[in-house]
């Protein structure tokens, strides 16, 4: 139970005094009764504001496609972010969403954002093994030893003190291949490609662990449930 305006407050509705106002202007209701005080505890499942139930008060988790020329990050300073593709209100939220991990610019696909920090460390953890799946168009013909090369788990990145872990190459065309990696290093797909002589043009995200864009349109989230989600 936690008293109204704070729970208004905390999901991005308003702040705590313009929860009053909502109060007084009848669009928050208790199990379907107008509620009378902004300072009342209340059960967030019971909860409507203008007859509609609260948006994901036990945190939420969606999937973004996020397009190639929006940046992973709060600052209007760096153009276009994804914020600017999700519900106005989210960023009030507290915590407030937030990406999990990040894509390039450059980079389009499959993106999660959550308030849930547990879920935000869990994804990004490196102990956390979770594949991705990119699909990678490079500059010239692919050779198939590269196969074997990221499959061994010794390739070395310029300025790093690890090798990367196995990857599993999957060539698709002359010039495009399926990477599946269980890292997260810095620009790490394009790296790895660099490092042996390709530059990759294109960079697309499919799956993220369990979770695959399917029919989701370029620009567009939707609601991930939290029900078979381990915190």
């Amino acid at each position: 139970m936690r008293r109204l305006d704070q729970l208004l407050s905390a999901l991005g509705y308003c702040s705590r005094r313009e929860a009053m106002a909502f109060v007084k202007e009848g669009r928050v209701k208790l199990g379907g009764v107008v509620v009378k005080r902004s300072d009342q505890r209340v059960d967030s499942a019971l909860i409507t504001v203008d007859d509609e139930p609260l948006e994901a008060p036990d945190g939420l988790l969606a999937m973004l496609y996020k397009p190639v020329g929006y940046s992973c990050t709060h600052s209007e300073e760096e153009g276009q972010n994804i914020y600017e593709l999700l519900p106005a209100h989210w960023p009030d939220r507290n915590p407030a969403v937030t990406s999990v991990g990040r894509l390039d610019k450059d980079t389009s696909g499959l993106l999660l954002v959550t308030d849930i920090g547990s879920l935000v460390h869990r994804y990004t953890s490196p102990k956390s093994d979770i594949e991705k799946t990119y699909l990678v168009e490079v500059d010239r013909e692919l050779d198939p030893t590269l196969i074997d090369i990221f499959a061994k788990g010794d390739l070395m990145l310029r300025s790093e003190e690890k090798p990367c872990l196995p990857a599993k190459l999957e060539i698709v065309s002359s010039q495009s291949a399926r990477l599946t990696i269980t890292e997260g290093r810095y620009h790490q797909v394009r790296r790895m490609f660099a490092s042996q002589g390709w530059r990759v043009e294109n960079l697309h995200r499919e799956r993220f662990g369990p979770y695959v864009l399917g029919d989701l349109a370029e620009g567009e989230w939707q609601m991930l449930s939290l029900e078979q989600v381990a915190r």
